[in-house]
């Protein structure tokens, strides 16, 4: 009975120190086995691993590509228009060696810091370079930007067991103490071009009235000038036409004459006529036995 009292103890101490010398590495990781705080040995396959239980412990580092979003970072580019830019980095644990020298035990939190360290300097420095306007930024150039961002970076950080896979720029706007005078610039900008486009409008539209103005002055002359012409000689037929008449036949164009007058003195406005009773104006209003007694008398 002692003997068995004290195997039992012996068993589950046995049992324990092998469960603690036995760890698993998963694929999703990469472990560093540490002794009074130096590095043993590196464990990068995933599997089962061992250790000396008690002694050695294990540091486990994600191997995945993580994310950084960076703060908030103001640049100033070549034509001094001030920019607030706010970025993110895609990086991963390259190599834990160099990742635990450099951030010693503070795992993800020191790799956060010293990327963030890392990546507004380089993202001033790139933004702010010489030939790097604004418009650069803003415009569909700003992926070659970010492709240089990312390749001085990755230099940077390798020495740190940091591989920075890609850093993008999420969004680039003015700080808002420079909103309003942008704005205001910009409002300034759009209302000098729009009068600049109405006074072209204007200019076009009045050299366009005048041309009007002209082919309406020469239409008119020609159609009057025709006119006068068509005019006169239809005059000058229908003289012909009376002169002809009246050679042909005195009497009936003297008649005829006489009705025309007759037509135009005798109208609605002007009904009353004060004439002698002798006048030869109504001679062909007259009987034909007035005309004859007329004419007895006169002879």
């Amino acid at each position: 009975m002692r003997a068995g009292n004290f195997l039992i103890p012996i068993v589950v101490i046995a049992l324990v120190g092998v469960l603690s010398s036995v760890f698993i590495v998963d694929e999703r990781e990469k472990a560093l086995v540490l002794q009074f705080g130096q590095i043993k040995s590196v464990k990068e396959d995933p599997g089962i691993a061992f250790k000396i239980p008690f002694i050695q412990e294990v540091v486990r580092y994600d191997d995945r590509i993580l994310s950084l979003d960076t703060d908030v970072t103001e640049v100033t580019p070549s034509d001094d228009r001030r920019l607030v830019v706010d970025a993110f980095a895609r990086y991963r644990i390259s190599d834990v060696v160099q990742f635990r020298q450099a951030a010693g035990a503070n795992g993800l939190q020191a790799a956060e810091g010293l990327l963030e360290r890392i990546l507004n300097p380089t993202i001033r420095r790139v933004l702010g370079s010489d030939g790097v306007t604004s418009n650069t930024i803003l415009s569909a150039d700003r992926a070659q930007l970010m492709a240089r961002i990312t390749e001085q970076a990755r230099l940077r950080a390798l020495p740190l067991g940091l591989e920075v896979v890609d850093v993008r720029l999420k969004q680039t706007n003015l700080p808002e103490q420079n909103l309003d005078a942008t704005f205001a610039r910009m409002r300034a900008e759009r209302e000098r071009e729009a009068a600049d486009e109405i006074a072209r409008g204007e200019e076009a539209a009045q050299r366009v009235r005048a041309l009007a103005d002209r082919t309406v002055v020469e239409v008119t002359s020609d159609a009057t000038r025709e006119a006068d012409i068509i005019r006169g000689q239809a005059d000058a037929e229908r003289n012909a036409i009376f002169a002809q008449a009246f050679g042909a036949d005195p009497e009936f164009f003297e008649f005829y004459r006489s009705l025309t007058a007759y037509e135009r003195s005798l109208r609605g406005t002007n009904s009353t006529m004060v004439l002698s009773p002798d006048s030869e104006f109504f001679n062909y209003l007259r009987s034909d036995q007035g005309l004859r007694s007329e004419e007895g008398e006169r002879r």
